[in-house]
């Protein structure tokens, strides 16, 4: 594809893969601040060439130049149909105005984090920080915390932000920096009347022009026809109705019959339109289709089943249950045909595309057995990716659905060499993981559904997506419940309390673990299920801690602790001391805490379990320091430091220092004090977390 089309396809084409995350525009960075954190550039490379949207940029620079100090910051929204090229033209003045914003450009695509229509506000905000450096150990949970931190971290910025794909200005508003220095460029298909209180200037985004849409097919036919046949160029340009992303296939189509003339091929589509009433638009995609050989065509019409508009070599061949290489074969004719744009490290199909493949599929497929047929084959393979990758992360914990086979495919494993390679591939794919969760409830495949939330567990405690997990878990229990099978009916129930407790909804979570409770109760008594009963026990105890019900909480530990030691699961036993401790100690029991706190310290070190032994350790030291013995307490909380440092956890590493801090405190130590908050105070401004409680940042 060349270059100067860059501006005709609504930006898709500007979207990479960054670590094969498909659908996340590609991120770098440039520069760097006073403080030394570097600053994010969420844009492609320049365009070597950007034809036309004259007035358009015009206004923008004129709304940009004529923005008053202290009116807020300015919101300029680009609208108009899909396809149009808002995008583009978005990332094209973004581009060029960051002189005039040199604290970065940020983006987030609305349309990757919409759930029947609505999106998780929190989810957004939460992008956007880590846009900015924040990594998810830092993001805080709730949606008020994030937009506090968002607006701490925008504070004084000249930021751009480019906001793709909003529908409500009520989107916009929740995701606004808080400087008035900052810029934040806006797509939507119609106008947003919601924009409260905003300095906002809307600018149409039309049609190209017949003369702009000439000279982009020039660019994308190099071509002694275009010269010679002039009107069957104009009539080529009318027929894709300014639509950029009709010009391109348009262009490729062209290409490929070089030997018949430019009006022949523009009389075949004019006759579609006339003898059938199939707009040109639509022709012109069709003959396209017409044209490629029939992998290629096939794996087109499977494209919509995927969920998400990005693909890889192997996803597309998972979809088409072939060996990689006849795969990637299919997604190149498809890319020389302008159906699908190339990537760094895939491909993506334009929306408009999707829509005229999937009512191609419908025609040819009208039983829909050829789209269901590629649905499972994908679920099938990314379920056991998935599985193996966990495995990977997480080791050896409670799962209940066994890895399906890899026999009577051709679609070969991903390797994971290791825990980062596994978790990457789990962050990478998580668009695809969270859909097919959907996709396998609809289609019926309840055990798939539920098998696939066992993975996306271990994914969400580094990446919390809320709205995600708590509609993949949700999904999950519904799929759990109709396949009947008590185990998952209990586990399910128990992995969706957590994020609906840190959302705070404590009635939802308390309603599936009352539910999952009762379930229990029909389990038997082999170990694993005695297991799984004390998990569930576990799980309500932490829910009762979350709300302060402190005494109930020890109760439901007490009792889940008997259970791991009557089957002899030592790490069991270790971590009910542990949150037995822990309540005790955050119930203002400082005393009582001690003994709990010792045994787990003492049984995380003989089970050598590394971060355990660091926990146990820090929450001892805090309760011998609370309990009046602060030389008991240094060289344990110096060890945690110690194991903090080692593990590379910053989280860890603040908290620590805090309770040094503290501790120097106690013994009059006021510069040692100071200069431990200062230290924790740098790494969580660095990190881009909220500073220490009674901080400034």
């Amino acid at each position: 594809m060349a270059e100067d089309t860059w501006n005709s396809l609504d930006g898709h084409a500007e979207v990479v893969v960054q670590a094969g995350r498909i659908g996340e525009i590609h991120q770098h960075f440039h520069g760097a601040e006073a403080s030394g954190r570097p600053v994010p550039c969420q844009l492609p490379p320049a365009l070597a060439r950007f034809e036309n949207r004259h007035d358009e940029r015009e206004r923008i620079t004129r709304a940009v130049e004529g923005h008053p100090v202290h009116g807020g910051p300015l919101v300029v929204a680009l609208t108009g149909i899909g396809g149009i090229g808002k995008t583009a033209l978005g990332f094209h003045m973004a581009r060029g105005l960051t002189d005039r914003y040199p604290d970065g450009v940020l983006y987030v695509d609305l349309d990757d984090l919409r759930r029947d229509g609505v999106v998780e506000v929190s989810d957004a905000v939460g992008e956007l920080l880590t846009g900015m450096g924040v990594t998810p150990d830092w993001l805080e949970k709730s949606q008020g915390g994030r937009k506090k931190q968002l607006w701490s971290r925008t504070k004084g910025k000249r930021l751009i932000v480019v906001v793709d794909n909003a529908r409500l200005g009520t989107e916009v508003n929740e995701l606004l920096p808080s400087s008035d220095l900052s810029l934040v460029i806006v797509t939507s298909q119609a106008a947003l009347y919601d924009l409260d209180g905003r300095a906002a200037v809307e600018v149409p985004v039309g049609p190209l022009g017949v003369d702009d849409a000439v000279r982009l097919l020039g660019h994308l036919v190099d071509d002694p026809r275009l010269a010679a046949e002039p009107e069957a160029v104009v009539d080529l340009a009318r027929g894709c109705g300014g639509l950029p992303a009709a010009l391109q296939v348009a262009g490729q189509w062209v290409r490929k019959y070089r030997r018949r003339s430019l009006s022949r091929l523009v009389a075949e589509l004019t006759a579609e339109l006339h003898g059938k009433g199939i707009p040109m638009v639509e022709a012109v995609w069709d003959a396209a289709y017409a044209a490629l050989p029939p992998e290629a065509a096939r794996l087109y019409r499977l494209l919509p089943q995927l969920p998400g508009p990005g693909v890889t070599k192997s996803v597309a061949a998972a979809l088409l249950g072939r060996a990689p290489l006849l795969a990637e074969d299919a997604l190149e004719e498809l890319e020389s045909a302008g159906l699908l744009e190339g990537l760094t490290e895939g491909w993506r199909m334009h929306s408009l595309l999707r829509g005229h493949a999937d009512r191609r599929a419908r025609q040819e497929d009208p039983d829909g057995a050829e789209r269901a047929g590629a649905r499972r084959s994908l679920i099938t393979w990314i379920r056991r990716q998935a599985a193996r990758a966990d495995l990977v992360a997480a080791g050896s914990r409670m799962t209940f659905a066994e890895v399906p086979d890899s026999a009577g495919t051709d679609v070969p494993d991903v390797d994971f060499p290791g825990k980062p390679e596994a978790l990457r591939w789990l962050d990478a794919q998580r668009h695809i993981l969270y859909g097919c969760v959907r996709s396998a409830f609809e289609d019926g495949l309840y055990e798939d559904a539920w098998a696939l939330c066992e993975p996306l567990w271990t994914h969400f405690l580094d990446h919390q997506h809320y709205a995600d997990i708590m509609d993949a878990f949700r999904t999950g229990v519904a799929a759990a419940d109709r396949a009947e099978y008590l185990p998952a009916m209990v586990r399910m129930r128990c992995q969706l309390a957590r994020p609906l407790w840190e959302q705070r909804l404590y009635e939802e979570a308390a309603e599936h673990l009352r539910h999952a409770l009762n379930a229990s109760d029909a389990l038997g008594e082999s170990d694993p299920e005695r297991k799984l009963r004390a998990s569930t026990v576990e799980f309500r105890g932490l829910l009762k801690a979350e709300t302060g019900d402190w005494t109930g909480a020890a109760a439901d530990f007490e009792a889940s602790k008997a259970v791991h030691a009557e089957i002899g699961n030592e790490y069991g036993v270790l971590l009910q001391t542990y949150l037995l401790g822990k309540t005790a100690l955050r119930s203002g029991q400082h005393q009582e805490a001690v003994v709990p706190l010792r045994e787990a310290f003492e049984m995380a070190r003989l089970q050598k379990r590394e971060r355990m032994t660091a926990r146990t350790a820090f929450e001892l030291g805090r309760a011998l320091r609370l309990s009046g013995r602060p030389e008991e307490a240094r060289p344990l909380v110096g060890a945690a430091l110690d194991g903090a440092r080692r593990r590379g956890s910053r989280t860890d590493e603040v908290r620590v220092l805090e309770e040094l801090a503290d501790l120097a405190d106690a013994f009059g130590e006021t510069r040692t004090a100071e200069a431990h908050r200062t230290a924790a105070r740098r790494i969580a401004t660095e990190c881009g977390g909220v500073a220490p409680e009674g901080q400034s940042s």
